[in-house]
Parts: structure tokens; sequence; C-alpha cells
């Protein structure tokens, strides 16, 4: 598609001096092509011309093939329809790769970025995937990909924590303990003047803590002990799910340095005082204003944000850098990084920041970790393997994983999601366990064969004059554009592009599965070579999306 697209696509910029995007898709049933698009409607406005004469000028320009027949059919679609031969020739070859090449590019990819003193909700789940898959884009382009994770162990969500967690016993508080007295330190900030301003309190006397490594206070051994569970609860629930960070960058290691370099650049009138405070006055560039240092002389989270810039180039000199967060940071990452670009231009335009919409479940119920009524990470989890005990009595982890994975992953990035638990687990339709059936089924037919199958006779050799059939040509036609679907992955960090193709190639492998005999039929050879490679490519692109394949089920 992307071949025929580029072809197109220089044929318009030499008869009519315009340069447009192509978009190759494939035909409908009522058309006897492969491929069709719909540029010469586009261009009718352009060119002032009907879109039939467009249509009939370019397929003309393109003229007839060995490899191809170009045809138009109303009201203006070009339409190509490959040769058989050409298929299995451009099948034996292999696509041409016209990925991005990032060999010897250093790709730092943060997400998930959890606060120690808070549980894992389902919003960190869905980025913590993302972000393994994005990351996986990258490595799989040649990239060295370092994962970080960054989050608040100083701040004031910690002070409402450490509030409620006063009356604790330091060496039997567990994670649940920080959950609940997070949300009790919440309500209490918010609804008594007497607690806002001791937990304002407390919130200074944390930052000396952390700051002087001081131990020997009850706050002081709750808070190093809260901030020791919090870390090897992230560790432990990563590893259950397949994501190992190279780098966790804790607030404190990086809030003096941003206080550092928002001091320097406030001489040099970058940042602003405002009313005892320092500002980036974002107004000034179509954004808003936002507060970096406190009237406490406190880094807020833009400074920390600033220090972790720095941190992670003076750590790694990152040739790109790719920060995940919810939408709701859209606008505030807009004005951390509008304030840097005046100082430091370079590292703005390595940065990208993709953002994302919130998880929900259906019945669109709106949950909130301040308030206490969200769903855990862990509960997820919990959720899918009783779903698929329910289902099918049994809950093999692979198959929990690719539930999960799959269920947020076919989403493009941007929008909110709703997580449908008996949708994620079903085996027929746009989910995880179809896509591992589908390979397993692949497996089962490759192991019946042997592996010295596909047979030898002139009957079945695959060449010149062999005629396919329409499931096999389907199948075919699907796996060549696996590398143009991956380069477009790569070059939009969008894992739901693999998800869609993947889908997409399963199905045609179905097709293809219940009218095709591959072992012991005539056309043994090209069967047994379309069903490698159907399962060779899902096998990558599930690994991508962090799923693997289980032998059996």
């Amino acid at each position: 598609m992307n071949k025929i697209g580029e072809m197109i696509r220089g044929v318009i910029r030499r008869i009519f001096g315009v340069e447009t995007e192509v978009e190759m898709v494939p035909s409908p049933e009522n058309i006897a092509a492969d491929y069709s698009c719909n540029v010469a409607m586009r261009l009718t406005k352009t060119l002032g011309r009907p879109p039939m004469e467009i249509a009939e000028q370019i397929a003309k320009e393109l003229g007839a093939q060995k490899e191809y027949e170009v045809s138009v059919t109303a009201p203006g679609f070009i339409n190509v329809a490959f040769t058989d031969d050409s298929l299995l020739r451009q099948f034996e070859m292999g696509s041409p790769d016209n990925m991005e090449d990032l060999s010897g590019k250093t790709v730092i990819c943060e997400f998930s970025d959890p606060n120690p003193f808070k549980v894992l909700h389902v919003g960190h789940l869905y980025t913590s995937v993302v972000g393994e898959a994005i990351s996986r884009l990258h490595e799989i382009a040649g990239a060295k990909v370092v994962r970080a994770n960054f989050g608040g162990d100083v701040g004031l969500h910690v002070a409402k924590t450490l509030y409620a967690l006063q009356d604790e016993s330091v060496d039997e508080i567990t994670i649940d303990d920080i959950a609940r007295c997070y949300v009790e330190g919440t309500v209490a900030y918010e609804e008594s003047e007497e607690a806002r301003a001791e937990i304002t309190r407390l919130n200074k006397e944390i930052y000396a803590i952390n700051a002087e490594d001081k131990h020997g206070t009850k706050l002081a051994d709750l808070y190093w002990r809260g901030r020791e569970l919090s870390y090897e609860y992230f560790v432990n629930f990563y590893d259950s799910i397949g994501v190992k960070f190279d780098k966790f960058y804790p607030e404190s290691t990086v809030a003096e340095l941003g206080l550092e370099t928002v001091r320097r650049e406030l001489e040099n009138g970058v940042y602003e005082k405002s009313d005892g405070a320092v500002i980036f006055d974002g107004e000034k560039y179509g954004l808003h204003k936002r507060v970096f240092i406190n009237k406490e002389g406190v880094p807020t989270y833009e400074a920390k944000d600033v220090g972790l810039i720095f941190t992670k180039w003076n750590d790694y000199k990152f040739d790109r850098s790719v920060v995940i967060t919810g939408n709701e940071q859209k606008d505030y990452m807009k004005v951390v990084l509008c304030s840097v670009e005046q100082y430091a231009p370079e590292l703005v335009e390595r940065t990208t920041h993709l953002t994302h919409g919130l998880v929900k479940l259906p019945g669109n119920v709106k949950m909130s970790s301040r308030k206490g009524n969200f769903l855990k990470a862990v509960d997820v989890l919990e959720m899918v393997r009783d779903e698929l005990k329910a289902e099918y009595g049994t809950a093999d982890e692979k198959i929990v994983m690719a539930a999960m994975k799959y269920a947020f992953l076919k989403y493009k990035m941007g929008g909110d999601i709703v997580f449908d638990v008996k949708e994620s687990v079903k085996m027929t339709g746009n989910s995880g366990p179809y896509l591992l059936y589908s390979c397993v089924r692949a497996k089962k037919v490759l192991a019946k064969i042997g592996a010295g199958g596909g047979g030898d006779g002139e009957a079945d050799a695959m060449g010149s004059g062999v005629q396919l059939e329409k499931t096999e040509r389907n199948l075919m036609k699907k796996i060549l554009e696996w590398k143009g679907e991956l380069a477009r992955a790569v070059d939009e960090m969008a894992p739901h592009r693999v998800a869609t193709y993947l889908y997409e190639l399963a199905q045609d492998f179905s097709r293809f599965y219940e009218n095709c005999q591959v072992a012991g039929s005539e056309r043994e050879k090209v069967r047994v070579e379309l069903v490698r490679g159907f399962l060779m490519i899902e096998m990558i692109g599930l690994g991508i999306l962090g799923i693997d394949v289980p032998e059996e089920m």
C-alpha cells in the first residue's frame, strides 16, 4: 500500500504540480482490486476538474505494469490489483522496510509516574502498559531505550498521608494503611483549617527530613518506612505485568537542581517574582501563569519538572525524551516546556509529551484517588482473572495479561477509554485472547506438518504460475502490509496501529484456516509459508504489545 501510494503521489506531483498525501486502503468487495484511494476526489477543488477526469489521468500515467493493473471507478476511485506472481515474489523477498532508523539513538521514555505514599490505580496501569509498548516500538527501530519513572516522594500528598499516619506503629504499617491515610489526610486538609495548618507545617518538616537525611524521630521513621514500602510495592507490581524501569527519579533528587535553575533564570528574566512567589508568565506566550517556587521558598511540581528535564539530560544525553501523562497535564506541561524553551530550546525540541484520557468502567463512573473511590491497578487484574475463571474455568497468567493489555492498547491514545472486562476476555472478536487463540491454532498446524513439511512437488511450488485462492491472497496481502504498518506505528508512537493490524491479520488467518486445508493438500508449500508468515508476525507484534503467546489454550 505504501509503495503504490508513493507512486501515485509522485505522479500527482509530476503532472499537476501538487503535493498531497495518498492513503491506499483495501478495496471494497464490489471492486475487483486489492487497494483503492480517493485522492482524485480530494483534488477536485484544488484543480477545478471532475474527479473521474483526474483519476483517469493519474491511472493513464501509471500505465499498465506486469506487477499490477490500474483501474478507475465512479465517482473517482483509483484502484490497483496485483498479479498473483507479483504477490508471491514480494512474499518470498519480504516487503521493503521503510521504518525510521533509530540505531545509535538514546530514547528516554518516562511513564507511569506514581507518587509514593499513594497506591497504583487503573490510570497508572494503563500508562504503564502504553509506555512499555511505546518503549518497545523505539527498540524495534534500533534505539537504546531508558525506561524512567518520576514520582513525588516529597510534597503535600506526603504530608497529608503522614498527618493521618502518625498514630500508627512504624514497624506495622502496610501499603493499605498508606492508601487509607492519604484519603483521611486529604479530607482533613479540605475540611479543617487546623488540620490544613498542621499539614502545611508537616510539609516543610518532611522536606527537611528528606534533604538532610534525618532519622530518629517518629515522623522521620514513618516517612522513610512509607517511602520504602511504596517503592517495594511499585517494583513488585511492575514485575507482575512485565514492566521493568531502568531509573526511578524521586522528586527529592531533582528538586534542588530545579530550584537552582529557576532561581538562575529568574535573574535572567525568564521567571519573575509575584506576591512572594516565583512564577512563569505563560500568558505572554498564549498559555497561563504558573508558580514554580511558592512563598515559603519550596519548589512546586513545575520546578521539579524543570529539574527532571536537566537531570535526564545530564544522565543520558538523550536524542529523544518521551513523557507520557494524562490529558489533565497537557496545559501544565506546555507551560513548563515553554519556560525551559527560553534558555534550553534544544532540550524542548527533543522532548515529546504524549497524553491519554481516563480509564472508565462501563456506566461512566468517575473515580478519584483523592476521594478513595478509585479502582486499584491490582483490582483490574483480579477482575480479569475472575472473569476468565467464570467463563473458561482457568486463568492462565499469559491470557490474563493479554486480555488486560490488549484491551488498553487497541485504543488510540488521547481519548477516554472504557475497560469492559467481559469484552476483554472473549475468545472471539477484537480481544487479546482471540489473538492468542489464532497463534495457538497456527502452532498446531505447523506442529502437525513438522519442521521439514511444506511439500516438494511442482504442483505446490511457490513461484510463477501459481493461482492464489481468495483467502490465500487476502492473507498474503495482509502479511505484506506488516512492515509498512509497523513503520507508521514507530513514526507516530502509536501502539494501537500494531493492535489493529494484528486483529485484522488474525481475521484473515481465521478465514484462511476455515477454508484451506494445509497438511497433505496439493498446495501445502504455499499454505505452510502463509501460516509461518502469519505466526511470525503475530508473535513479533504481540511482543511489542508486551504479550506472550502460550503453547496451548
